[in-house]
């Protein structure tokens, strides 16, 4: 009897010793979060990220958003405005952390992470693209948006008097940016526009192998898309040689029209 209770205890010991190793193996295993730094797009501000924002922190991700001079609230005078301007903004937000921080730009701010990238890439773990211009080197946002003959937007396209901004016709906005989203997320789109700053948009950006070039890029194509056309968009793709490439069935702002999609596909492509 003596014998058998000391093999029942010896048999409870391994057990527990072997489930405490098999949950500290998996501790050790665990991913650390990481840092995203959100850029929004032209016409826009940080407002569009607020869902995806709020996805990624309840998963115990750090999230830092970016408000562009000129753009939500800032009263940046606009003709003091352009892409180096704006890539400042940038780096101001991502050296608030220590860490590398995964960068995401939409739309127009494909051309200013690219230049962040250019400026500092020691301090970026991957480059995120949501449809967005890609550039080569000595490309400005404006060439690349008359290369893309499936694009919707030039037609409803006004330049102010003084040439400083541009404006999207307001019976177009909702349909060029957002047409399949809810009706609130429409109205979020209305109610926080403004015009967007002209200068940045004729910038031309330098981008260089040795530092551009050594960045990890990661593309998410929007398939719907009547601003940047997905043909347009592949174009980019493949003259960067980007291969790691993500698929949303969306318009021009997935991460109004989905966020939850967004958020999925950022916390994939940051582990």
């Amino acid at each position: 009897m003596k014998t058998m209770f000391l093999t029942l205890l010896l048999a409870v010991f391994t057990l527990f010793t072997s489930s405490s190793c098999a949950a500290d193996d998996s501790e050790n295993t665990t991913v650390p979060p990481q840092t995203y730094v959100l850029v929004h797009g032209a016409w826009q501000a940080p407002y569009v990220w607020n869902t995806v924002k709020a996805n990624l922190e309840k998963q115990g991700q750090k999230v830092i958003l970016v408000e562009l001079p000129g753009h939500g609230s800032d009263n940046t005078a606009t003709h003091t405005l352009s892409l180096d301007v704006y890539a400042n903004k940038v780096i101001e937000a991502m050296n608030k952390t220590n860490e590398k921080v995964i960068l995401v730009g939409h739309s127009m701010a494909g051309m200013v992470i690219s230049n962040v990238a250019e400026k500092v890439p020691s301090k970026i773990k991957k480059l995120i693209y949501i449809g967005a211009f890609l550039p080569e080197s000595g490309q400005s946002l404006g060439e690349l948006a008359q290369m893309d003959p499936g694009s919707q937007l030039g037609g409803s396209l006004v330049q102010s008097a003084d040439q400083l901004t541009f404006d999207v016709k307001s019976e177009n906005l909702v349909h060029l940016f957002i047409n399949d989203g809810s009706q609130a997320a429409k109205d979020l789109v209305l109610n926080n526009y403004r015009p967007e700053p002209a200068i940045p948009l004729g910038n031309k950006v330098t981008l260089t192998a040795q530092n551009f070039g050594s960045v990890q890029k990661v593309y998410i194509k929007t398939l719907q898309d009547i601003v940047i056309s997905p043909n347009f968009q592949n174009q980019m793709i493949a003259k960067a040689g980007i291969s790691k490439v993500y698929e949303v069935n969306t318009s021009h702002s997935p991460f109004l029209s989905k966020p939850n999609d967004v958020s999925d596909l950022l916390i994939k492509i940051g582990q």
